[in-house]
């Protein structure tokens, strides 16, 4: 390959795959907005921002490839020329890290009971990430070439590192939260397995692809290889949330099965129900039935004598609160 092939080449190939990952994006969207038109005003905004950051990123890399390969056709000293879009970029490409990744935090957050030694290094790792996208940004602004951009060797180490490590972090403790919420029921432990598959997802790609732009910053530093591989991390960050909020209605459905949830404490004695309607409660066990019977009152001790068929992969409520947390962030 010749050195265009290294540089420019790896760049264009980089804005293509960016931009279909850009259109799958705005399509999740689209579909967000339509199937969730109820949900917080606090997720809406946060799509809003990530789309607004992602919509951002998307024209300043494609500026700067055409003012390499347009504006500046047939200047060969332009290849060596430091875009300003391409350094502005950085920043953009950090505040859609910084709102989604800061999302799945304040999952970890809720999820773990609001265990601070759990939520902090992951917070620390997120803000760490952008606050070095920052220093990048604003230090690359003052340089003129792509050479000059090996004084920033330290802090573009550091970014795909944060961005890694933070991805990991958060995609490990998802899963250990969610596989200790396994019960003896064969159809609550299906539907953890696949939240555990999500949760799993969430990190892998992202911080693969921070981990390859970071390898090949390292084994071919005069291309432009690790830029391509840059600029795809923030297409999938926006495209991990908006497949995280989308998946919410197909998961509930799964865990319901047309099912009904019911406490016992919330029976009344001497009642003929007909459960139409699933309601969450607070603390209490509880059960999953597809038929009901009469229920009598017998004993002083509010014991229960029923004939009642109960559904033997029951969903228990501690992994319904898992679920609305995860819908509810």
């Amino acid at each position: 390959m010749t050195i265009v092939d290294e540089t420019m080449g790896a760049l264009l190939i980089g804005v293509i795959i960016s931009g279909v990952m850009y259109g799958i994006s705005c399509s999740q969207i689209y579909y967000y907005y339509s199937r969730y038109p109820n949900d917080k005003q606090t997720i809406k905004l946060l799509v809003m921002a990530v789309w607004t950051a992602d919509t951002i990123h998307q024209a300043l890399i494609s500026h700067s490839i055409y003012w390499y390969l347009v504006t500046e056709y047939g200047n060969s000293s332009a290849m060596t020329l430091l875009n300003k879009t391409i350094v502005v970029e950085v920043l953009f490409n950090g505040f859609t890290g910084l709102f989604v990744q800061g999302f799945f935090a304040m999952r970890v957050y809720k999820l773990s009971e609001k265990k601070l030694y759990l939520f902090v290094p992951v917070a620390l790792l997120v803000v760490a990430e952008f606050g070095v996208s920052v220093v990048y940004t604003i230090k690359a602004f003052g340089l003129h070439t792509f050479i000059d951009l090996t004084q920033l060797r330290g802090l573009s180490i550091c970014m795909n590192v944060f961005a890694a490590a933070a991805d990991v972090a958060i995609a490990a403790i998802l899963c250990t939260i969610l596989h200790t919420s396994r019960t003896n029921f064969a159809r609550s432990n299906t539907l953890i397995n696949k939240l555990i598959v999500f949760a799993v997802n969430t990190g892998l790609l992202t911080s693969v692809c921070a981990c390859i732009s970071l390898i090949t910053f390292f084994t071919v530093p005069d291309t432009f290889i690790y830029i391509c591989f840059y600029f795809l991390i923030g297409r999938l960050y926006s495209n991990s949330l908006m497949a995280t909020l989308n998946a919410r209605q197909s998961l509930r459905e799964a865990a319901s099965t047309n099912d009904v949830s019911l406490s016992l404490r919330d029976l009344q004695p001497g009642t003929n129900s007909n459960l139409a309607q699933y309601t969450r409660r607070g603390d209490g066990i509880a059960i999953r039935i597809e038929t009901t019977h009469d229920m009598k009152h017998d004993g002083p001790d509010g014991e229960l004598d029923n004939d009642m068929t109960t559904n033997s992969d029951a969903i228990p409520e501690l992994f319904e609160d898992k679920l609305h947390h995860v819908e509810e962030v």
